[in-house]
């Protein structure tokens, strides 16, 4: 469950951003992108959460999903730094929907 919204943010920040122009010291692009994800699960009601993750991405979506995935792969500083600003705030939305325990 984590896993799939954790891919739904990582497809937002190839949406929002292009994350390979990032890859500097301080990725500013990533910056903007992690509050645009954060906002997204702040402002998404527990159904829209449900919704997406019932879903499984296709396309291009699935495409950008797979880029994001190789990108952080590369790098892990980057991966850190998305990850260390992400998981709290999306972490903490999936408990009060009760989809993690």
């Amino acid at each position: 469950m984590i896993k799939r919204l954790s891919l739904f943010a990582l497809t937002s920040v190839l949406l929002y951003a292009g994350i390979a122009s990032a890859q500097q010291p301080q990725y500013p692009i990533m910056e903007r992108v992690v509050q645009r994800v954060i906002q997204k699960y702040q402002s998404s009601s527990c159904q829209q959460l449900a919704e997406e993750k019932s879903q499984p991405p296709t396309g291009q979506k699935a495409e950008m999903e797979q880029r994001a995935i190789e990108i952080l792969h590369n790098d892990p500083q980057m991966r850190t730094a998305f990850i260390n600003q992400v998981a709290a705030p999306i972490a903490n939305k999936l408990f009060e929907c009760g989809m993690i325990p």
